[in-house]
């Protein structure tokens, strides 16, 4: 694969006259690890279906990862090839990654959620030439789906699979080879010179213009946002870090994988959110820091409360993703007795914004926080030009972890010839230089921090045979912030539509059952401007009120 990371050349040398590029990788932080704490625990996975617990010291870590990658070298995967894995937090996950960039292959994180229509696109679009997946999760058959997307993606050469049996399984293929008790062989594995500035990650970034975009990503980038974000939260090696948060997102892959190697701290995944079995891996392994979005902190704070358990080791709780209501903070500081942090921040460049330790709680409910070491922004108007405080418009920021570019599509980069890149969010910022996400020009819902591709989702429904005009919009969740509501008009009004009949339209067009819209609402007219666009903030208007009725 020829990488069109276009962004990165030209600000190169001065990320590394600042400081910020560290020239480092994964792989020399490992190393640091096992030389200086070669048999402490780095890696802890929860299998929730199994019932099963694997843990990993930072010299196991790397041995591992070692077979890993002589197994994929033995398939034939070489530097710059990608190779997708769609898993859960599981502990194959995080050496996956390791394992790769130990061959300097890519790795190209797919979210469990995705279905055909989706993986279809993500396969040939990365041209990836190795497809790891559970045998099943969540009682669905990801070895079958497989094998089935493989039939008609060309470049798709392997199906490794976890749990499953045979000759393609991830034992048979990546572990049990056997290849490393050959020291000429093992040896090999430094025959590729990987750099902090090769492409380590291809993640994809919810689609606002039709379809996702793979976001480019190397160890200098992912870095420079990791080192800043640790130093301010003022976590380090003594810390116990929890991931519940998907490792198919960039808050699990940077934060759950990367950040708890890099600190040479202790990892704890969590496959399957269980806020019970939360409290279990707190207490058991002393749990000081996680980060999710605000249900996850929600559940939490409740499930102490009624099972009339303690949290004491947990210290930090990071919330992004989505507005963090203020009386969930005080509920999390009374019951847990955490400091709730607040933050902002996208695929392209990791966390952005966040508040910090020190500040006051109510910080993190009026504010996304402050901007992280190398990190600028600037809110605009439609000139362009900057505005005063308190003052809403384009959030723009020019950050030293900004990714690369996004695959086969420089003309969506969205940064101009001095490094400033489009959030398309607007926000403002106080007299402290605190900000606040108040709105998006992006067309997207954020549901429980997952971000919904509405261009997508509308497209589809637009098939739908008695639909004539649709609106995919947001409407408030205690719980997950915002779900989603499709406002439908019909192109007869005799017709009739009810929610189930778009759950099986769109379950009939492959789309992930999380983007599936929660309500239906058929109106006689949907609100337009004289131009003939929908006017969206009209329909949100009319849903938040009790009893939503045609504009």
């Amino acid at each position: 694969m020829d990488f069109d990371a276009v962004l990165l050349p030209p600000r190169r040398e001065k990320m590394l006259q600042q400081g910020y590029w560290l020239n480092k990788t994964i792989l020399q932080s490992l190393n640091e690890a096992v030389h200086q704490y070669p048999d402490k625990i780095a890696l802890v996975s929860y299998k929730t279906e199994e019932k099963s617990e694997k843990s990993f010291t930072y010299r196991e870590m790397l041995h591992t990862a070692n077979r890993i990658s002589l197994g994929l070298k033995r398939l034939g995967v070489q530097k710059q090839d990608i190779v997708s894995c769609q898993l859960p937090n599981w502990w194959e996950f995080t050496l996956m990654y390791i394992a790769c960039r130990r061959i300097g292959a890519v790795l190209n994180p797919l979210m469990p959620i995705f279905r055909e229509r989706e993986l279809t696109f993500m396969l040939k679009h990365t041209e990836s030439k190795v497809l790891i997946v559970p045998k099943t999760f969540r009682k669905f058959d990801h070895e079958q789906l497989a094998y089935q997307l493989q039939q008609n993606i060309e470049s798709l050469e392997h199906i490794v699979v976890i749990g499953g049996e045979g000759e393609n399984s991830f034992d048979t293929l990546l572990l049990n080879h056997g290849l490393d008790n050959d020291p000429q062989i093992l040896n090999t594995l430094n025959d590729v010179t990987i750099t902090a500035d090769d492409i380590a990650q291809l993640v994809f970034t919810s689609g606002t213009t039709g379809e996702p975009k793979a976001v480019m990503h190397t160890a200098n980038t992912l870095f420079a946002n990791i080192v800043p974000y640790a130093k301010r939260l003022h976590l380090g090696k003594d810390d116990v870090i929890l991931m519940s948060s998907p490792m198919a997102h960039q808050t699990g892959f940077m934060y759950g994988l990367i950040m708890p190697v890099l600190l040479k701290a202790k990892a704890v995944l969590q496959d399957i959110w269980d806020v019970n079995k939360a409290i279990d891996l707190i207490h058991e392994h002393q749990v000081s820091f996680t980060m999710a979005s605000t249900p996850f902190l929600n559940d939490l704070s409740n499930a102490v409360v009624e099972t009339h358990q303690t949290v004491e080791s947990l210290k930090l709780f990071l919330c992004a993703g989505a507005p963090i209501p203020s009386s969930l903070v005080q509920k999390a500081r009374q019951n847990l007795g955490v400091k709730v942090i607040s933050a902002w921040g996208m695929t392209e460049c990791g966390a952005v914004t966040t508040t910090r330790p020190e500040d006051d709680d109510e910080r993190s409910f009026n504010t996304d926080g402050l901007p992280l070491p190398g990190v600028e922004l600037k809110i605009v108007d439609e000139q362009g030009q900057i505005l005063p405080p308190h003052q809403a418009g384009s959030l723009m920021i020019r950050t030293c972890s900004n990714f690369g570019g996004y695959l086969k599509r420089p003309h969506l980069n969205d940064t101009d010839a001095e490094d400033w890149f489009d959030t398309g969010d607007i926000a403002y910022q106080d007299e402290q230089g605190y900000i606040r996400i108040c709105a998006r020009k992006k067309d997207v819902i954020i549901r429980g921090g997952e971000n919904i591709p509405v261009a997508e989702i509308e497209s589809l429904l637009y098939k739908h045979p008695n639909i004539a005009m649709v609106a995919l919009v947001p409407y408030p969740d205690e719980r997950l912030g915002e779900r989603a509501c499709a406002v439908v008009k019909l192109k007869d009004d005799s017709q009739q539509l009810e929610l189930q009949d778009i759950v099986t339209f769109l379950k009939s067009h492959n789309l992930a059952i999380q983007y599936i819209p929660e309500r239906l609402e058929v109106w006689d007219e949907l609100p337009m401007t004289p131009s003939g666009k929908i006017q969206k903030f009209k329909i949100r208007e009319n849903l938040a009120k009790p009893e939503a009725h045609p504009a």
